[in-house]
């Protein structure tokens, strides 16, 4: 793979910050799982979240067998960050970039796995658990979804997350071979 032709290809793009990352600096956590099984609504209702996509265990073998990482962000102003419905619109955005980004890496690497924010979206009713998922080239698993605690990766390697004012920050994490 040649980072400095992603790097060239991606400055088209609204990337805030980006870091190529070793697999093994990925944090896997089983606690992360807790929060998405006790906090989160999407948790049983999508093929991009838990129990769907495995064990933490799991999760992290699959991620074992690719050889590095390329993690970046996009960010979004919104009026009111307590606006669930509002901050949740600006992340759209995040996932057409990610789906560029991924074109990018599929273009120089055999295989890529996308993991990315939230629950996915496409769907206006998942079909999980009934039938298959009708758009597995369009969903991306959420990065927590695998046990991922993204802000550890993102101190690791210096990339922000907590900004002022009413500035929302999307992660995505691309994994390749």
């Amino acid at each position: 793979m040649n980072r400095e032709k992603i790097e060239a290809q991606i400055a088209a793009y609204p990337i805030c910050e980006y870091a190529f990352i070793f697999k093994e600096d990925i944090p896997f956590l089983e606690e992360v799982r807790y929060i998405c099984r006790t906090e989160c609504p999407q948790y049983g209702k999508s093929w991009s979240c838990p129990p769907a996509v495995g064990t933490v265990e799991e999760c992290q073998k699959r991620c074992m067998e690719y050889e590095g990482g390329f993690m970046f962000t996009t960010v979004a102003e919104v009026t009111d960050l307590a606006d669930l419905q509002e901050t949740l619109a600006t992340r759209m955005e995040h996932e057409a970039v990610t789906r560029e980004i991924r074109a990018f890496f599929q273009e120089q690497c055999e295989q890529v796995l996308v993991l990315s924010t939230e629950s996915c979206a496409v769907c206006e009713t998942c079909a999980y658990p009934d039938a298959p998922c009708r758009y597995p080239d369009r969903m991306f698993p959420c990065i927590e979804s695998h046990g991922i605690l993204v802000t550890n990766l993102a101190e690791r390697y210096g990339i922000t997350f907590m900004n002022e004012g009413n500035v929302v920050t999307w992660f995505s994490l691309i994994l390749y071979r």
